[in-house]
């Protein structure tokens, strides 16, 4: 990476101060806020939102993250009034601008080319064949060109099947769609630029992956980093298949069942993963698929667990994964922390079809199943549901803890079991628009 990490020294005297760097769409400030409070940090909070919107919101900085070095320039300001500690992204879209903004205050941090490779997975992928571990083969592509059928129609001639298309910068599985023919390639390309063009903006919207299929079953990795030695906090299974056409999450369990070699190598190939893409500090959270040829890194981010996910991880008493990541942040003890044995798992409940979210039945009894902690309804009734590819979020969530990962899974499964939803078809948009407009 270009000589580009330079670990700075955590000194004793570090301000008790976080910036929080935040989406409007994030699940986990409170979890942060939380931690942050039980270790007497203060926290400031910064959000993905307009200056005046964000003082409209009550949020100390709102910043443009389309824009780095504006944001990097208000974080170093602020910083010469109010000192900071350390910066956390919570998201992957605040994660360069943390790893800059860090830098220029001389905090401890990823390398900004690091923290670029973790978000940008034609970097990533070339990082890691010329480190040599295993990962996809893939070929940029630019949807300037490839503007009409014919020309996507070339492109799917040249490359083989099945294969994965994907987006270089989104995370949760969002614009992931697997192709199993030139056909199906020329009709998931097209989707896949219709949703970028609206959704993104430069090169992320004009630019996109295909990389071959690797056959499979999923597990998760959850780490950290102290000066580029990593700690794993916990491995995953992912008993549900993930084979496409789309790659929807649901169910994450710990301890995994898998025997202890192939842990080994899950772990052995994570660790030289981080490394090769210059990771050196915080969390980091590693998707992998194992076959016959070992394990195969499909995605590495210098973040945490997504969405309420994190809950199912405690270090000791009361201690979140959150409060760990903070607790490294600001050079404070992590290594004797360990996670509770406890088998602990988290259904992410899957959208089933698109539409407005009318009602959902079977919390109560769902909830009240043998080792199932909560269900967590986190969409609002009357919100639109996307599902995948284009959607970014589930309906909830539901958590489970028990004596083994059999018996967690099968808490979850069941809690699901339990659920209903009404999701009534939505109105065409003038008609929408009309009642809107009377009531």
């Amino acid at each position: 990476m270009s000589g580009a990490n330079v670990t700075m020294t955590r000194r004793a005297d570090l301000p008790r101060r976080l910036l929080l760097l935040l989406t409007a769409r994030t699940y986990r400030a409170p979890a942060f806020v939380e931690a942050a409070e039980r270790l007497g940090i203060e926290v400031i909070k910064a959000i993905s939102m307009h200056r005046h919107l964000a003082e409209y919101w009550n949020y100390p900085l709102g910043l443009q993250y389309d824009d780095p070095a504006g944001c990097v320039q208000t974080i170093v300001d602020f910083a010469a009034e109010t000192p900071l500690g350390a910066i956390i992204a919570v998201d992957d879209s605040g994660s360069l601008i943390a790893a800059e903004a860090s830098k220029a205050l001389g905090l401890a941090h990823n390398s900004p080319d690091s923290a670029a490779a973790a978000r940008d997975k034609h970097i990533m992928r070339r990082l890691l064949h010329q480190a040599g571990v295993p990962s996809p083969i893939s070929k940029l592509f630019h949807f300037s060109d490839a503007n009409n059928t014919e020309l996507l129609a070339n492109i799917a001639a040249e490359i083989d099947y099945p294969s994965v298309i994907k987006p270089l910068d989104l995370n949760g599985s969002r614009g992931v769609m697997r192709v199993d023919s030139t056909k199906q390639f020329v009709v998931a390309a097209s989707r896949l630029k219709h949703f970028l063009q609206t959704d993104r903006s430069g090169n992320a919207a004009s630019t996109f992956l295909v990389e071959e299929f690797i056959p499979g079953f999923e597990v998760a990795v959850e780490g950290m980093l102290l000066n580029g030695n990593l700690k794993i906090l916990a491995l995953f299974d992912k008993p549900d298949p993930l084979d496409g056409p789309f790659f929807e999450e649901t169910i994450y369990v710990t301890p995994s069942r898998l025997p202890v070699n192939i842990q080994n190598a899950i772990f052995e190939t994570t660790v030289k993963a981080s490394a090769a893409l210059g990771l050196r500090e915080g969390p980091v959270h590693a998707e992998l698929r194992i076959n016959e040829d070992g394990p195969w890194i499909i995605e590495l981010a210098g973040r945490s667990i997504g969405g309420l996910c994190s809950k199912t991880l405690r270090f000791g008493p009361g201690v979140s994964l959150e409060e760990m990541i903070v607790r490294q942040a600001f050079g404070m003890d992590v290594a004797s922390l360990e996670r509770e044995p406890a088998a602990r798992g988290v259904m992410m409940i899957p959208i089933p079809n698109a539409g407005l979210l009318k009602s959902v039945k079977g919390c109560e009894a769902a909830a009240s199943l043998l080792y199932v902690e909560s269900v967590e309804i986190t969409v609002q009734l009357n919100q639109r549901l996307i599902p995948l590819p284009e959607g970014d979020s589930y309906l909830g969530f539901i958590f489970a803890r028990g004596p083994s990962p059999d018996a967690v899974e099968t808490a979850l499964r069941d809690a699901h079991a339990a659920l209903s939803f009404e999701i009534a078809p939505e109105l065409p948009l003038i008609q929408r628009d009309f009642e809107i407009m009377v009531n």
